[in-house]
């Protein structure tokens, strides 16, 4: 018998309604929390992008000469939506907005849209620095698919089931992070280069100038930032439910703890991206090669150790 999801319990324009303001909340945090860590003032840390938002609605978009405007703005819209959609296997309060079965491989399936939603938008405007960037994208998505990937099926093989409500049901007595602390990082750090956030940013580099994003103006840039700080902001959540027990907590609702360490998550996140300088493009598929690879995988050989050992049982 299926989970039961939001969609049983409230309907499903409900249920979407809710996801999407969430996810927008989410990503209002990130570029909040970034604005605060980038400018030390807190005080129009919300102000700021708000009326960047407000700016990109009504600023003119760029053109440039025989761009694929089709496949252009699919990309754009696309950013935000997969963003979005990867929230719908979040678990909060013991329920997702749909269960799939298999919510792990659902989440990895729209980050691997999302890496080719980016690559439209640097191909699109047919313009030497987006293509570039997009290119730079490609390398480092393909780079860092796999760690991310064996990062999910970790968390899976601890629980014994691909449903994110059966990965934090498995983490009652004690939260995976313990046990897989190589495969919490992996993932955080994954999700951050598919954002090409923080040392991750070479797509979207000066050297470039601006690199994927440098045709971006108006409403396409205002769709891809937000996309790009929804998906880092449901990267943190998933990263609460998979290692870090979801709403498990004392005293407090299960809800405030889930949103609580999603904040800390995406405070941490932000903070380091903000301190570490961007790598160079080819140390960073270097990195993801032949360091992540390998240790993502004794990270899971040490799991299925532990789970033949009924550990976690």
């Amino acid at each position: 018998m299926p989970d039961e999801t939001l969609v049983d319990v409230w309907g499903l324009a409900p249920a979407v309604l809710v996801i999407m303001v969430g996810g927008l909340a989410l990503g209002l945090v990130v570029a909040a929390v970034d604005r605060a860590v980038v400018s030390g003032e807190a005080g129009r840390a919300v102000v700021e992008p708000l009326l960047a938002g407000a700016r990109g609605l009504v600023e003119q978009r760029r053109t440039t000469l025989a761009p694929d405007r089709l496949l252009w703005r699919i990309g754009c819209a696309a950013v935000p939506t997969l963003a979005l959609l990867s929230l719908a296997v979040v678990p909060v309060g013991g329920r997702t907005l749909w269960s799939t079965s298999a919510d792990l491989v659902w989440f990895n399936a729209m980050e691997a849209l999302l890496w080719a939603a980016v690559w439209l938008v640097g191909w699109g405007p047919n313009a030497v620095h987006a293509l570039t960037g997009g290119y730079r994208f490609l390398a480092q998505g393909l780079a860092y698919e796999l760690p991310l990937m064996f990062a999910l099926i970790t968390a899976g093989l601890a629980a014994g089931s691909l449903r994110t409500t059966d990965v934090v049901a498995a983490q009652e007595g004690l939260w995976f992070v313990v046990t897989m602390p190589v495969a919490f990082v992996v993932f955080v750090a994954g999700a951050a280069a598919f954002a090409f956030w923080g040392p991750f940013a070479a797509p979207a580099a000066a050297d470039i100038a601006g690199g994927v994003t440098s045709e971006l103006s108006g409403v396409d840039r205002l769709l891809v930032d937000l996309g790009r700080a929804v998906f880092l902001g449901a990267a943190a959540a998933m990263a609460v439910a998979l290692f870090l027990g979801g709403d498990a907590g004392p005293w407090l609702p299960g809800p405030l703890w889930f949103l609580l360490k999603t904040l800390a998550v995406v405070t941490a996140l932000v903070w380091a991206g903000r301190r570490v300088p961007v790598l160079r493009p080819d140390r960073t598929v270097e990195v993801g090669w032949m360091v992540l690879v390998p240790l993502t995988l004794l990270q899971a050989l040490a799991v299925a150790v532990l789970v033949l050992n009924g550990f976690y049982a």
